[in-house]
């Protein structure tokens, strides 16, 4: 069977995160949700909550023999949580399959803890995604969901960059088409995301944000109509709601918005995941497999209504370097020498101010997007010619909407209701979907507070 005979059916590809798949009964809720759409076709799983956690912590250097046992345990306590709740028909082989899972991970974090490297490293931390979806497997099959175990290394091939791999698309959709679409729609497969597999053979993950984005890849490589992201909040919202109580689930956005959103600090989504989905025209979904029932935010191309204000995004760890010319005589040069230095160490800012002597330059530092040590050496190239200064513990905040650059009174807006903040950096102008600042980390909820209030009063 090829893929023309699938025209007329609807495919979904479903993506769990780790707290959808946290212990049994979480799993369990995700099973029906699956069962519920038969649309679902491909379903792809995080590790348990708390998993990869740990196996970041055994891939690390030098961690000691008894300290890797303690680890192993703790993990082995999660996954034996979970399937002491089935029959002990199904019980009895899944626990050997955990047990054996359990002793080849504490082997490669043996030879980790002997002789250090990144292959192995992407190794250890790829087991937390085969628990999952070995455990979860069985979870479909016990309430008589049709499905089968798949692992994703047959399909998701990689080059060898461990730790951030880049996928060979056109090998994921031959290797696809050929392996999985021709029983796609009589059986339910569960695989893995965040990991793949290089042409040697060696594992590889994807880095932040790879399950995600795995699923966004298979749903591409299938022809998929519909990507529905289950997490543990009813879709995207305003703003966080960590922050304020005031921030609003948001039903339709587009991926424009998204996008935006995602880029610049919005947790629920990573922006590699929705350009897959913005080629293929593949609707995204996101939703609380803890409420289902509550529905989520559906992200499209097209949408009914286009807010002037639609959200505010934040990150914190941000920092800001400023590089002023000390010399009329190099205006010329000065910032294709800037933008030369950034090049050879291959680090790009995230937002840049510039006149005629100097140029700021915001950089993400949170959750070591861009190391601190490649920073420094950056800026100590660019002392050489140039005054350079360096501000750490700031936070973009980022007031995304439609159309801002054609929008009268943006600064009366965002600016009139924070003019008791120090804003040390504005970028407004590059695109018509944000406004950006950066402020003092300790000032961010209330920046966010203040804006949320006045931009988003009229939202019931």
């Amino acid at each position: 069977m090829n893929s023309k005979n699938f025209a007329s059916q609807s495919i979904t590809i479903a993506k769990f995160g780790g707290t959808s798949l946290a212990d049994f009964h979480t799993m369990l809720r995700c099973a029906h949700i699956v069962k519920k759409d038969t649309s679902n076709r491909l379903v792809v799983v995080s590790a348990s909550a708390g998993v990869t956690n740990y196996l970041v912590r055994l891939s690390k250097k030098n961690v000691s023999v008894k300290e890797q046992a303690l680890i192993i345990a703790e993990i082995s306590v999660i996954q034996f949580n979970i399937t002491q709740h089935f029959t002990s028909k199904i019980k009895e082989p899944l626990n050997i399959e955990v047990h054996n899972l359990l002793n080849i991970l504490s082997h490669y974090a043996h030879s980790q803890f002997n002789q250090y490297s990144a292959k192995t490293a992407d190794k250890v931390l790829s087991f937390g995604e085969m628990f999952s979806s070995t455990i979860f497997t069985k979870v479909l099959q016990s309430i008589g969901v049709v499905c089968e175990y798949f692992d994703v290394q047959q399909v998701m091939k990689t080059n060898s960059y461990f730790g951030k791999a880049i996928v060979d698309e056109q090998l994921l959709k031959i290797a696809c088409q050929q392996l999985l679409l021709p029983s796609l729609m009589n059986t339910v497969f569960v695989t893995q995301g965040f990991i793949g597999q290089d042409k040697l053979g060696n594992t590889t993950t994807l880095g932040r944000g790879g399950s995600d984005y795995s699923a966004a890849l298979l749903a591409e490589a299938l022809n998929g109509n519909r990507l529905a992201i289950w997490t543990d909040v009813v879709g995207i919202f305003t703003t966080d709601p960590k922050i304020t109580s005031q921030a609003k689930a948001i039903k339709e956005i587009s991926f424009g918005e998204a996008r935006e959103m995602a880029t610049l600090g919005a947790k629920i989504l990573h922006p590699a995941t929705l350009a897959p989905a913005m080629r293929n025209d593949i609707s995204v979904f996101v939703g609380s497999s803890k409420e289902p029932e509550k529905g989520g935010t559906h992200i499209k191309h097209q949408v009914d209504y286009t807010p002037t204000y639609r959200s505010i995004s934040h990150k914190r760890e941000q920092t800001l370097v400023t590089i002023r010319s000390v010399t009329v005589l190099q205006q010329s040069t000065f910032l294709a020498k800037v933008f030369i230095i950034l090049a050879k160490y291959e680090l790009s800012a995230d937002l840049v101010t510039t006149n005629e002597f100097s140029v700021a330059l915001a950089f993400d530092n949170s959750e070591n997007t861009i190391p601190t040590l490649l920073i420094s050496t950056v800026v100590e190239n660019l002392q050489e010619f140039f005054e350079v200064t360096v501000e750490h513990n700031l936070s973009l905040i980022a007031v995304i909407g439609n159309d801002l650059n054609n929008t009268k009174g943006i600064g009366q807006s965002v600016f009139g209701k924070i003019n008791e903040i120090n804003i040390r950096f504005i970028s407004h102008g590059a695109s018509t979907n944000n406004v950006c600042l950066l402020v003092k980390d300790k000032d961010t909820n209330q920046v966010i507070e203040s804006l949320h209030d006045s931009l988003f009063s009229y939202m019931t």
